[in-house]
């Protein structure tokens, strides 16, 4: 669902991409025929589109804010991602002066990469690539400035865009224009492309544990007490009050780990001075007490059946 171009050659890297972000959900093999007719380039514009995507039963959702482009270093990063069931499937071109890198990534796993010294690189579907590599045959010339093709690019991709709702007409442009010769230009895409897919191992770790834990917060907040017997007061010292937890009452902390386990104690505080040893502790509308006298009690804790 995009198209990038990039130019690498001695005076520099420049690039431009599309913005478009096309999500899809419906019958399989219904998805599959709409996707063939949109590759085929049966369907030009966005209205043709969606119009069949109804007839098929397809829900859509078009939006023109992706950034595909990023300046990473001395580089310029471009990428088109493809989300699968469990993994999302990245192609990176990383440019610099006199140099240039295609990178194959499934999640943050690489599956291959290639180098290259210069040249005019374009990503995209089949239809959309064609097309932008005829244009760029008869537009493009070698002499011109940077931000001359930066501006034929911008005008290519345009074009592509009114005849295939897969690209978008919202574009972005970069240019780097580092002294790098050939051999210190891979040296730096090297270095550079390292410390990216480090970055993106990172970034996927994190997004897993952020995944992980919401998971657990959304089955912890089934097993919150509301109402209920949670244990007795087994110790008091002024305010402080001990309660020994339930045989099936827990007590957790706000990121879900276990502070108390069944049958320890927990530190909680009342205002009251008619606490007893051996008084039973209860939560009833969702409020935490006192059975005997609906005497108030708070706790940092969150207290959770197992």
């Amino acid at each position: 669902m995009s198209l990038i171009i990039a130019y690498v050659g001695k005076k520099g890297c420049v690039m431009a991409s599309d913005k478009r972000k096309i999500g899809y959900f419906g019958d399989k093999q219904n998805l599959n025929k709409l996707e063939e007719e949109l590759y085929g380039g049966k369907l030009t514009n966005d209205d043709d589109f969606l119009k069949r995507a109804e007839e098929l039963g397809i829900s859509i959702k078009i939006t023109d804010d992706a950034n595909k482009l990023k300046k990473v270093g001395n580089t310029i990063r471009g990428e088109v991602s493809t989300k699968g069931t469990f993994e999302t499937r990245r192609r990176r071109i990383y440019g610099t002066t006199m140099g240039y890198q295609i990178v194959e990534l499934l999640g943050s796993e690489t599956e291959s990469r290639n180098a290259g010294k210069s040249g005019v690189i374009v990503f995209g579907n089949e239809f959309a690539k064609k097309m932008a590599e005829t244009l760029i045959a008869r537009e493009f010339k070698p002499s011109q400035s940077l931000r001359y093709m930066g501006d034929i690019f911008k005008k290519i991709i345009e074009q592509v865009a009114s005849k295939t709702p897969t690209v978008g007409k919202k574009v972005d442009i970069l240019m780097q224009q580092p002294k790098f010769n050939e051999a210190e230009a891979q040296r730096h895409l090297n270095v550079t492309i390292d410390h990216d897919i480090k970055v993106l191992v990172k970034f996927r770790q994190e997004l897993t544990e952020q995944i992980v834990q919401q998971q657990l917060a959304i089955d912890m907040a089934d097993k919150i007490i509301d109402k209920g017997e949670i244990g007795r007061v087994v110790n008091i010292d002024g305010n402080m009050v001990f309660v020994q937890l339930n045989k099936d009452v827990q007590a957790m902390d706000g990121n879900w780990k276990q502070k108390a386990a069944p049958g320890q104690n927990v530190l909680m505080f009342t205002d009251s001075d008619n606490v007893k040893i051996g008084d039973k502790v209860i939560i009833e509308n969702e409020d935490l007490c006192l059975k005997k006298d609906k005497s108030s009690l708070t706790c940092d804790i969150i207290l959770c059946s197992l």
